[in-house]
């Protein structure tokens, strides 16, 4: 998700659609929440003395005090070893899509919110707690990766004409479109709860969107980088997918400023270091545009021998006043060396901890793309996996969007959700949530950016819902340079969400029913697109003209 310019209140409408997305009768109106102004403040913690922790439930009324570990779990990266980090990313890669959730959620194995997973095994109607207040922390999955929704487009719109073989993440199509999120104070996060109810929606549900926004830093303010170029010269990359590498290293080095600091590795069978701690003299720096235009395409694919490697030069070169970035380009093969996937992952596992961040860079085609050891390795790295299949994707992901592809606002975003006895997701647009926090892994969020997380919730208990009825969103993350761990905390009542109206809302569920129905539509099910057209409609009344809906029209009348 991408700041745009913030939009005015909309009237309440008609949405039928909507309502089904929901899980609500076929016909509703609906009032809906808006990006309201967040009172949030956060507050520091010490991030290395194990204290005490104090919560108190859904109710804010009483402070937060956060040091060491407390109800959140174990602190990033100690809940798994990498090994077991990376397992888990290559088993998941393939089948969590957003969607129906299964799974406990009173602890236990996550639920991943993948529509064609079998379900929790329970038998009969559980019991209806009201008594025991909800507690669940959520996953958006990847740290901003938006690989997926632009394989599905070039997929659909490009010569392929087939969605067979993409991969449908329903979280990266909410980080690939644009929200009008209210970004943070400096170094803060901001929360904002949205919710809709429909008056024809079935007792009890409701749609909630939460976004998660960080601060905005304009790409002349951005603070100095040391970047590690780490650039796949295997024979696989001849022809498009090495003209789209270069075009990436060009479009970085443009991006550049007097001051970065670029290193750069080539690999096939073999590692050859092309620039090591150079510093930058000015955009487009003619040594760097140098090395990315002599980029050649030859040998075998030792993907794991060159991430190790980049990782090695990023390390010699670490500035610890910097944000350090590896970006790892490649179509994704490996053929040469180590080519289990999971042992892969391992060499991005780890390296998160000292502040080396990492995105993985697809280049290539839709139809010879191998997305599954990117979006592994990526997963492990806690980075951004992207797809640049064409100049326009490269001019907008490290030129328009440099600031957010390559910098990082808030490391280790934990997301936790308090709701009244009785309520549970029955929707949900990231990859997993679960009442035990070690089970979720902690994400990064970037400058100029947010975590959206679209989902149905419902309540046993609908009687018990009064306008009084509270929901309140945690966030615990830590600062992207010291580590500094902080918190910031909003509650909400009912009454107040529904009574404000949210286009940010309406564009949610556009794009959640866009990746659903382009699942629906692998399987042979055109109901989804109808559907998702349905839903697109909705949100272009709120929003004219919006480039973003546009775009997923067009996708989806080309089916």
């Amino acid at each position: 998700m991408h700041y745009r310019a913030s939009n005015p209140p909309i009237a309440p409408l008609s949405l039928a659609l909507l309502a089904a997305l929901s899980g609500a009768c076929s016909s509703a109106d609906a009032t809906l929440g808006e990006d309201g102004g967040s009172n949030s403040s956060p507050t520091a913690a010490s991030g290395t003395a194990a204290a005490s922790e104090s919560w108190t439930g859904g109710d804010s009324g009483g402070p937060v005090t956060t040091s060491g570990e407390g109800s959140w779990g174990t602190d990033s990266g100690d809940s798994a070893s990498a090994t077991e980090a990376a397992t888990s990313a290559a088993s998941d890669s393939a089948g969590s899509t957003g969607g129906e959730p299964n799974g406990d959620t009173t602890g236990g194995e996550p639920s991943t919110g993948d529509a064609s997973s079998s379900s929790s095994g329970t038998t009969g109607e559980a019991a209806c707690d009201i008594e025991t207040p909800v507690v669940l922390y959520l996953s958006p999955d990847d740290s901003n990766s938006t690989s997926s929704p632009v394989q599905a487009r070039e997929a659909v719109l490009g010569d392929f004409g087939s969605l067979n073989w993409i991969p449908i993440r329903t979280w990266e199509f909410l980080n690939y479109y644009s929200f009008s999120y209210a970004p943070a104070e400096p170094g803060q996060v901001r929360v904002t709860p949205e919710l809709a109810r429909f008056k024809d929606q079935l007792d009890g549900q409701f749609t909630m969107q939460i976004g998660v926004s960080s601060e905005l830093i304009p790409a002349a303010d951005r603070p100095l980088m040391n970047v590690t170029l780490v650039l796949d010269e295997s024979g696989s990359m001849s022809g498009h997918p090495m003209d789209m590498q270069r075009e990436v290293c060009r479009t970085i080095a443009a991006s550049l400023r007097e001051g970065d600091v670029v290193s750069m590795v080539g690999w096939d069978t073999t590692n050859a270091i092309k620039l090591a701690g150079h510093v930058v003299k000015s955009p487009s720096d003619p040594k760097v545009v140098g090395e990315c235009d002599a980029l050649e395409a030859g040998g075998g694919t030792d993907l794991s021998g060159g991430l190790n490697a980049g990782y090695k030069l990023a390390t010699e070169h670490f500035s610890k006043g910097r944000i350090n970035r590896v970006v790892l380009v490649s179509d994704g093969g490996a053929n040469a060396g180590e080519t289990d996937i999971a042992v892969i992952a391992q060499g991005a596992g780890d390296q998160g901890k000292d502040g080396i961040y990492l995105v993985g860079v697809g280049v290539g085609s839709s139809e010879s793309y191998q997305d599954q050891l990117m979006d592994t390795v990526t997963d492990a790295g806690k980075g951004a996996s992207l797809f640049i299949p064409h100049k326009a994707e490269a001019l907008k992901m490290f030129k328009d969007r440099f600031v957010s592809t390559m910098m990082v606002a808030a490391r280790d975003v934990r997301v936790r959700l308090d709701m009244p006895p009785g309520f549970e997701i029955v929707k949900f647009s990231g990859e997993e949530f679960s009442a035990d926090p070690s089970e979720i892994e902690p994400q990064h969020l970037a400058p100029n950016d947010a975590m959206v997380f679209h989902q149905t919730v419902e309540t046993c208990a609908p009687e018990l819902v009064d306008a009084e009825t509270t929901f309140t969103i945690t966030t615990r993350y830590q600062d992207a340079v010291t580590f500094e761990v902080r918190e910031v905390e909003e509650t909400r009542k009912i009454s107040e969400l529904l009574n404000l109206p949210s286009a940010n809302l309406l564009k949610g569920a556009a794009v959640f029913a866009y990746a659903e129905g382009l699942k629906a539509v692998k399987t042979g099910d055109l109901t989804g697109k109808t559907l998702a057209l349905e839903a697109v409609a909705l949100a272009e009344a709120a929003l004219p003209g919006d480039k973003d809906l546009a775009e997923i029209r067009s996708v989806l009348e080309a089916l």
